[in-house]
This record gives C-alpha cells, sequence and structure tokens, in this order.
C-alpha cells in the first residue's frame, strides 16, 4: 500500500503577511438574506424563531414518513431471521411479499409518481452550496415537474416544503405562477398546518399578489386570527410584509359588516388614500348613530379576542392597532363621560393581558394611554401586570416607554419604588451591556435627557403630558425627585461594588458617569490609583481607555460640556469640588504626573481647573507643588495630547 502523502511543514501565512485574499467561488445566496422577525412579547420565554424550527420540524417529519417505510422493512427483515431457521425459503418468500406491499402502498397513494420525481428534483434544488446557475437549472426542472398541479399537490406536507423551495429559490415569473395557480385557495393555506409557511412566503415574495392573498382573508380575518395555524400567518403579513393600505385590508374585518357600506370602489386611488388612515379615514363624513355602530363593532370584536388569551391573538400587532384606533376615536367623542365609560369597558375587558400588549409601537401606546387615563386603583393592577416582565421590557426599545410612561405619570412613587425602580436597579448589571438597558438605568435619574434619548422618544413620551396634567395632581419635578432619591442608594451601591469594571465598559462608563453627577463615591478614583501606566496589555488602566476617560474628565468638570453654549453643564447634585479633592487624596503624586506626561492630560488638566476655582483648598497647593518647573518641563518635552491645556491649566494654580 502506497504510503500516506506527509504533511505540509509550511505554515499559514499572518493576516499581515498573506497578501491578496483569494476569491471565493460564487455562491448564490437565497433572496431572502435574514428573514424579518416578529417583535417578540416581553411574556414569552426567549427561544428559536418559531416559524424557522417549526419549519425544521415539519422537514424532519417528511424524512420520518420516508424512513418509516425503512423501519417496516426492516420489521420483516427481523421476522425472516426467526422463521429461516425453520423454512430456508421463508425469508425469501416474506421478503418478496413485504416489497410488493410497500410498493402497493406507494402506488396507491395520489400523484405517488409526481411526487417521487418531484423529490428527486427538489433534494437537489434544496442543496445549499450551489452557484446560481446550477440552482436555476434545478428550481427550472422541478418546476416543469409541478407545473399545473400545485393545487393538487400542495396540501401534503412533504409536497409543500417542495412548492415552498421553488418559491424560496426561484424567480419571480415562477413565484408569480405559483400564486396564480393557488387563487382561491389562499385562506385554506393559511389554515393548513403544513402550508401555512407556503402562503406566508407568498405573501414576502410576490407583492403584486400581496392584495388578491389578503382580500380572499377578509370576512374571516377574526376567525383566523383565533385559529391555531393562521393566526401567525396573518401576525407575520400585518407586522413584516404589507404597507398601510395592504395592513388596512385586514383591519377592515374588526370595523363590523357595516363598515363595507360605506367604502369607494375597491382599489381605486380614492379607497387607497383613505383606507391608509384606518378608522379615522372610514369614518370621516360619518355621523351620529353611525359612528356608533362602527365603534360598537369594532369592541365587540376586540372583546371576543380578549376574551380568547389561549389563542395568542392578543400578542399580534394587527390587535394592538385595532384597540389603539378604537381609544383614539373614543377620544374624539365630545361627551366626556360617554368617553370615559366606552374607555373603561374596553380597559376592563383587557387588563389581565396588557403585558402581553407592549412589545409593540400600538400595544405600548394603548398601555400609556390607559395609565395616563386611569385612576389610581387601575394604574396599580397595571403595574402589578407588568411587574414580573420589568427587566425583559427594559431591554424592548416600545416595551420600555410604559416603564418611563409609569414612572411620569403615576403620582403614588412608593408604588413605583417598591415595583417598578428596585427591579430595574436589581437588573443594572445585565442592563448597562445593551443601549435599551442604559436607556432605562439613566431614565431614573435623568428622565428626557437629549444626551441619551432621541428628540423622537422624547416627543412620544411626552404624547401623554396633556392628559397627565389632567388625571395627575403631584408636580412632576417632585415625582421625578422622588424616583431619583428611590434608585440613587442602590444604584451608588452598584457602582461602589463594581464601578471601576463597568466604567472600562463604553456604554457602562456613560451609566456611571450619569450615576455619579447624581451623588459621590471614591471606588472609581481608587482604580485610577493603580500603577501607571500598566503592564498587562490585556488589563489597560482606566486612563488608557478613551471612553473611561471622558468619564473622569467629565466628573472633574461637575458635568457635561454644552457644544451649544460652549459651557459646562453642572449638575445640581454633585460636587465636583469634594471629587476633586479625592482625586488629590486617593490617586496621588506619582501616579497623576505619569498621567500627564501621556493619555491624561486633559484629565489632569480638568482637575487643575476645577481646583484653580477654589483658593482656599489645600490641594490647590499639593497639586502646584507636584508640577515644578522641572516637571512641566517633561509635560512639554513629552508633547503628548493635551499637553498645552494642561501647561495653561497649571498656570491657573
Amino acid at each position: 500500500m502506497p504510503s500516506a502523502a506527509p504533511k505540509s511543514a509550511k505554515k499559514r501565512p499572518a493576516p499581515s503577511q498573506a497578501g491578496p485574499k483569494t476569491k471565493k467561488p460564487h455562491v448564490e445566496k437565497a433572496s431572502e438574506s435574514k428573514a424579518k422577525k416578529r417583535s417578540r412579547p416581553v411574556t414569552s420565554a426567549v427561544q428559536a424563531d418559531s416559524a424557522e424550527s417549526s419549519e425544521d420540524e415539519l422537514l424532519d417529519e417528511m424524512q420520518e414518513d420516508e424512513e418509516g417505510e425503512d423501519e417496516l422493512q426492516e420489521a420483516g427483515d427481523e421476522m425472516e431471521v426467526t422463521e429461516s431457521a425453520k423454512n430456508p425459503n421463508a425469508a425469501r418468500e416474506s421478503h418478496k411479499a413485504q416489497k410488493a406491499l410497500l410498493e402497493q402502498r406507494k402506488a396507491a397513494k395520489p400523484h405517488s409518481a409526481l411526487l417521487t420525481e418531484a423529490k428527486r428534483a427538489w433534494t437537489l434544488a434544496r442543496q445549499k452550496n450551489l452557484s446560481k446557475e446550477e440552482r436555476t437549472k434545478h428550481i427550472n426542472a422541478l418546476m416543469d415537474i409541478i407545473r399545473g398541479k400545485v393545487k393538487d399537490i400542495v396540501f401534503k406536507h412533504d409536497a409543500s416544503r417542495i412548492v415552498q423551495t421553488v418559491v424560496k429559490y426561484g424567480g419571480q415569473k415562477e413565484r408569480n405562477e405559483i400564486a396564480e395557480e393557488l387563487k382561491g385557495k389562499y385562506r385554506e393555506l393559511a389554515q393548513s398546518k403544513y402550508s401555512k409557511f407556503l402562503i406566508t412566503k407568498l405573501i414576502r415574495f410576490c407583492p403584486a399578489y400581496r392584495a388578491q392573498i389578503l382580500r380572499e382573508f377578509q370576512g374571516h380575518v377574526l376567525r383566523m386570527l383565533l385559529h391555531r395555524e393562521a393566526s401567525s400567518v396573518l401576525a407575520d403579513a400585518f407586522e413584516l410584509y404589507t404597507n398601510a393600505y395592504e395592513r388596512s385590508l385586514l383591519l377592515r374585518d374588526f370595523y363590523g359588516k357595516e363598515a363595507s357600506l360605506f367604502t369607494v370602489t375597491a382599489g381605486s386611488d380614492e379607497e387607497k388614500e383613505r383606507s391608509k388612515k384606518g378608522l379615522r379615514g372610514l369614518m370621516e363624513g360619518l355621523e351620529g348613530d353611525r359612528r356608533k355602530r362602527v365603534l360598537a363593532s369594532l369592541k365587540e370584536n376586540l372583546v371576543t379576542i380578549f376574551n380568547n388569551p389561549d389563542k395568542g391573538a392578543v400578542a399580534h400587532a394587527i390587535v394592538h392597532r385595532a384597540t389603539w384606533e378604537y381609544l383614539a376615536a373614543v377620544a374624539e367623542i365630545e361627551d366626556e363621560a360617554e368617553a370615559e365609560k366606552l374607555r373603561r369597558e374596553i380597559f376592563e375587558t383587557c387588563q389581565d393581558v396588557l403585558a402581553e400588549m407592549v412589545h409593540t409601537k400600538d400595544g405600548s401606546r394603548v398601555v400609556r394611554e390607559f395609565i395616563a387615563w386611569g385612576t389610581a386603583k387601575d394604574r396599580k393592577h397595571i403595574v402589578k401586570a407588568i411587574k414580573p416582565h420589568v427587566e425583559r421590557m427594559c431591554k424592548d426599545d416600545e416595551a420600555q416607554l410604559v416603564l418611563f410612561s409609569a414612572l411620569d405619570i403615576i403620582d403614588d412613587t412608593k408604588l413605583t419604588a417598591k415595583s417598578l425602580v428596585s427591579d430595574i436597579v436589581s437588573s443594572a448589571p445585565s442592563l448597562y451591556t445593551s443601549s435599551q438597558g442604559r436607556r432605562s438605568i439613566i431614565y431614573l435619574i435623568a428622565p428626557r435627557t437629549r444626551r441619551h434619548f432621541t428628540p423622537a422618544q422624547i416627543a412620544t413620551l411626552a404624547e401623554t403630558d396633556p392628559i397627565r396634567a389632567k388625571t395627575s395632581k403631584k408636580d412632576g419635578t417632585v415625582r421625578a425627585s422622588e424616583i431619583r432619591k428611590a434608585a440613587s442608594d442602590g444604584l451608588l451601591q452598584w457602582i461602589a461594588e463594581k464601578g471601576a469594571d463597568v466604567a472600562r465598559d463604553t456604554g457602562g462608563s456613560l451609566v456611571v458617569c450619569e450615576i455619579m453627577l447624581e451623588a459621590d463615591g471614591d471606588n472609581l478614583l481608587k482604580a485610577l490609583s493603580t500603577p501607571y501606566p500598566s503592564t498587562d496589555p490585556a488589563n489597560p488602566h482606566p486612563i488608557s481607555l478613551p471612553h473611561t476617560s471622558r468619564l473622569y474628565k467629565t466628573l472633574l468638570q461637575g458635568g457635561h460640556f454644552s457644544h451649544s453654549t460652549r459651557t459646562v453643564e453642572r449638575s445640581p447634585r454633585f460636587s465636583a469640588r469634594e471629587f476633586a479633592v479625592r482625586f488629590v487624596q486617593l490617586v496621588g503624586r506619582e501616579i497623576t504626573v505619569a498621567m500627564a506626561k501621556a493619555e491624561g492630560a486633559f484629565v489632569v488638566a480638568a482637575l487643575c481647573e476645577q481646583l484653580a476655582e477654589h483658593a482656599d483648598l489645600e490641594e490647590r497647593k499639593t497639586v502646584k507643588g507636584w508640577f515644578d518647573a522641572k516637571t512641566r518641563n517633561e509635560v512639554e518635552e513629552a508633547d503628548g495630547k493635551g499637553a498645552n491645556v494642561l501647561l495653561e491649566s497649571l498656570k491657573k494654580l
């Protein structure tokens, strides 16, 4: 036997020495790149994407179905072994009979020959690592096999997967061809355990047929929302793949049968423009009893959904949009007593499932509206409903707005401090690593600050301010102060224990800065007193990290620098004077001078500026003594970044 070829001793070159990278062969990517996902309710457990996992399960079923035939064959073989001892010909005869039985079963299945041929082509077409040319060739071959017969086979679990592959990897022509062939069956497809994935793909990849598909759903939307299989199809379509007009087609069923009489010609420009406005567009020109009947139908349909929380529809964005449109219409009713009556009726229906609504834009608006208009008892009930999910809400862009509104509106700060603030503070170690989590922490001590909240977010939170002015008695400044006081102890304790480590993180340094501007603490300065520069490259000195260096500079200044006014905005709750004194006492001469000659010049300059403002401080003279003529010359010769600024600041001492 020839000896094995010796392994090459040549090492792989380092990235900097490897030269230009070799071109990779072009592999065609699926046109969906990365599928969008629906926003996940904060009440649900963290798990893999349900749609993808379900499709994989169905693929496994296909394989199990084929393997079942093999198991039947194996069972027959086992019988052969026992019988062969008695009769040598028994095994052969049994095998023939078993094989004949399997062939008969296969042939008895409808379209068995077609499915066998299609599976053969599908096995080739669905492979992931194919070039575009190869993929197109196999998809065309598969399409030639199933063309004209899609409607006959699509409800079979294995055939449905085959058609999905054509829609997923095929061109627009093939997709439209399949969509055309399935006309009249769209609703039935959506209600099937296997073909629901196909109808979702058609809605996604066939924009020309999307409105037609959704029109087949009209008149059945509410039943489909409560259907085990069809519910997810509507949810995906509404939240991920449709435009304003197409969403209005799905919402129309909520408005009742009478609403269809008010619409103009379907598909006309006038109808599209009016439909984009939703319920408000439908009710334009309606008066008196007609408006009341439409609102009554909408309320009745919403109650049906809310009374069936086990069906899962409560968590879907389409239900949240319909609920928000109802509340918006109720707010326009001139009779305040009537408006309050209708608002209370819908609140009492959904008050126990509000936590399942906070993760979408419209659901968040609904819950914030209930908080704003609610009584003290209502607000307490809402807080109780969302309390188990506070940490998940803090990490969600829409859900966290509900928490912020609760902090802004609820007068009972003892309730919010105990039920919401304490949970946010205790979750701070896991929150500061994400932008959403950092906002949740910062809102406790610096609500609606433009430094951390966008104008759009502030405007969204301000939507309930006019209602708050009517329903809340406590002054907003007093309420914010009480929330800040409730959060400060816990946050400062966290900073005292973990502040030095948290400040090393880019986002964490922002959180630490805001917390420190509200109170004082020494642990950050103790981290600075370690030898500089650090001898461990994997654990650099805090001053060597740009974001941490900015943190210390901001604290020594006593606040953030405003680019608009070109001045430092001093925090009224933080003493930069005391922080500068502790800096001198804890960091010491050796580390301070070393920082001044290298990356910490701006920080030492801020220290000098702060001490120069207080002539009575002994530490002012101490620092001046550290930087004698020789040391200043060394700083100047080092010519580090910020050296000139530092030398100017030293002159003020």
